[in-house]
């Protein structure tokens, strides 16, 4: 063949290929055989690849996934993927009802639809290619994923037909189907490999995978279920989605257009019954106003839409034996009790432990061994032992009792006023805890170090490092004489802790496994603090000064850089090069001089502006940001919510205060 009819095979086989993936993934109604599919589908690899000059990312050869691995980048959401606000009884729902009546004071349809149980995603595309997608993230910005996304096969690369709009957004689930959950569950234990606790964290899993064509032989699904856009179709939700059917997205058959609350009620009945026989893990119903222009009109509150709820179903229960209780040891030293039952179906999953959280949940139960308990998923995720069949004892077993002494040390557990849990202060020499702290420095969000449990244990059993520090300064060679390592394992080990000193300094701060410094927290750390001895030599009242730091995280900090053990690791990580500061940014170019000299903080939430934006602005007229109210602070910028501790000291030491447009004018923006 010459080029010419080279590319017009190529662009005929892609055709048929495409129209087969649509029969078969999204219809269901296959029209050939796997066998001669993949016949076809191994004629159109050799051709691009002895032509790479016809190479095209939206080709159904890229459904297979390359081996390449790639770090995600982030990306910024066009529009803000929030969360929708969860209800549990009609009388929730019917409150919802009320609410857009009484808002819109017009007429208006609801549509029901399963709320899938997987991870969200949102797909760009362009002039009918898959140009983008991404994770959910924290609902601003999330992760790249669209290699992984590519081999999803009942995601169109390229769309049918030809009236789709130029550029618009398809928001869905991404899901693992039971039967590939099953499969896969049975495979990792034929290998003594964790098993997956459900297909949710499964497909979440699985879409972070950074090998693609693994991604693409778990055999991922997905059900899309919201089209945003300049330019869409239909006023109509409903409408827009049969069109984006027509377009070759897969659809939820399961969608019913209502007109009263009654006819809500029928569809979240027939539902809760049928959904345990879809192929794939539902969690409740979403209810949404149709029509956009009133969603439009309804608006968003800070973290959810007005026009829409999720409606949970009741978990499902299940009747089993309990046989005895163990306890683990957490990387802060928290002691969990787990129940060991014997194994029942629930959720579409195998149990065989449950959590029953502390000590007080224990007793209000008064758990005996050998009694049959009756067990929940909440959420449908997590199973928890909810009651005790008192009836069904014959025997009455010995009684369950919280234990006295952490399981791993044999240290004397504590427990502190006001909280629930016991636990292990020994936080120097138990196994557990440090191991925990050494797995939460490898994480991803901490220093993203390549490697995991398995790493941690052979690092650690072999005396290899005791702690964080001993990471940057144990020879890696030692591993190589070790099984199943090598010289190149060690290698890509070491690589991975020295790059690892380039993590930011909050991604250090996180590392540290202070307690209760989330990873939102050791942002916020350090933009206040911008340096790790600003922060170790911070008092109480600078560091509840900074936005969301309340006491019990105030004295956690405070607490660990007391420490001398503490202090000794950040000093030795100090000396191996890490990140001990925020790398500054570019200075915001100066528009004014009205704010020069001035001290300004600034408390509360604001809706023209964000607080990170209204830093900005501050910078940009002569400004400067300061954390915590003192006698040398010139104003408060404040809005809703405003901390009242922050707000009587204020007045008290006579600080002047500006809501945000008393701001915006005194700058001349307003």
């Amino acid at each position: 063949m010459n080029k010419e009819e080279i590319k017009n095979r190529i662009e005929e086989l892609r055709k048929e290929l495409n129209d087969h993936n649509y029969n078969y993934y999204v219809l269901s109604m296959p029209v050939i055989s796997d066998f001669e599919f993949d016949r076809k589908l191994k004629e159109l690899q050799e051709l691009e690849k002895a032509n790479p000059e016809f190479f095209d990312s939206s080709s159904p050869s890229q459904r297979v996934g390359s081996d390449i691995n790639k770090a995600f980048k982030q990306v910024a959401h066009v529009y803000p993927m929030l969360s929708l606000s969860n209800t549990y009884s009609y009388e929730e729902v019917a409150d919802f009802y009320q609410r857009v009546t009484k808002t819109l004071n017009e007429p208006f349809e609801l549509i029901c639809e399963l709320k899938y149980d997987g991870t969200s995603i949102s797909l760009t595309y362009e002039d009918g290619k898959l140009l983008r997608a991404v994770t959910r993230g924290d609902g601003e910005k999330g992760d790249d994923v669209t290699a992984n996304v590519k081999t999803i096969r009942s995601i169109p690369l390229q769309l049918r037909g030809t009236d789709y709009p130029a550029l618009f957004e398809m928001r869905g689930e991404i899901l693992m189907p039971w039967e590939v959950f099953d499969d896969i569950n049975r495979e990792r234990e034929l290998n003594e490999e964790p098993l997956f606790a459900n297909p949710r964290n499964a497909a979440s899993g699985t879409l972070k995978l950074q090998n693609p064509a693994v991604v693409a032989s778990r055999k991922l699904d997905a059900y899309l279920y919201y089209m945003l856009g300049e330019t869409l179709p239909s006023d109509s939700h409903i409408e827009n989605l049969h069109k984006a059917a027509e377009w070759g997205f897969k659809i939820s058959p399961a969608m019913q257009k209502c007109s009263t609350l009654e006819e809500v009620y029928a569809f979240l009945n027939k539902w809760d019954i049928d959904r345990k026989n879809l192929p794939v893990a539902t969690d409740g119903v979403v209810i949404k106003v149709d029509s956009i222009s009133q969603q439009q009109q309804l608006g968003y509150t800070a973290k959810s839409p007005r026009w829409a709820i999720a409606y949970k179903f009741q978990a499902e229960q299940a009747e089993t034996r309990l046989n005895s209780v163990s306890f683990q040891v957490g990387r802060t030293g928290a002691v969990t009790p787990v129940a060991n039952l014997d194994p029942v179906q629930l959720s579409g999953t195998v149990v065989k432990r449950a959590s029953l959280h502390n000590e007080d949940i224990i007793n209000s139960l008064d758990l005996h061994i050998g009694d049959m308990v009756y067990v929940e998923k909440g959420g449908e995720i997590i199973p928890k032992i909810t009651g005790v069949n008192v009836a069904a004892r014959l025997l009455l077993g010995e009684k369950v009792r919280f234990i006295q002494c952490c399981p791993e040390c044999n240290t004397k557990l504590v427990r502190y006023e006001g909280e629930a849990a016991y636990y292990c202060p020994n936080d120097s020499s138990c196994p557990p805890q440090i191991k925990g702290r050494l797995e939460h420095f490898f994480g991803r969000n901490a220093m993203n170090i390549a490697g995991g449990t398995a790493t941690v244990d052979l690092l650690y059993e072999n005396g290899f490092i005791a702690n964080v520090a001993d990471l940057y300064a144990f020879d890696t060679k030692l591993l190589s004489r070790m099984p199943r390592w090598g010289e190149k394992s060690a290698n890509n080990l070491k690589k991975s802790i020295e790059d690892s000193k380039q993590a930011p300094f909050e991604n250090l701060l996180f590392a540290l496994g202070i307690r209760f410094v989330g990873k939102t927290v050791a942002k916020k750390l350090a933009v206040a603090f911008k340096t790790m001895d600003a922060l170790m030599t911070a008092n109480k009242e600078e560091l509840i000064g900074v936005d969301e730091i309340g006491d019990r995280i105030a004295d956690s900090i405070l607490s660990y850089f007391a420490d001398e053990k503490n202090r000794e690791i950040v000093e030795r990580l100090r000396e191996y090069g890490l990140q001990f500061s925020v790398v500054e940014e570019e200075p915001e170019a100066r528009v004014s001089d009205i704010l020069e000299g001035k001290n300004i903080v600034i408390s509360g939430k604001f809706s023209k502006h964000s607080r990170d934006d209204y830093k900005k602005i501050i910078e940009q007229y002569g400004g400067t940001n300061t954390s915590s109210i003192s006698s040398k602070t010139s104003l408060i910028l404040a809005g809703e919510n405003m901390g009242p501790s922050k707000l009587e000291k204020a007045k008290a030491l006579g600080i002047e205060i500006m809501n945000e447009d008393q701001f915006l004018s005194l700058i001349g923006q307003l």
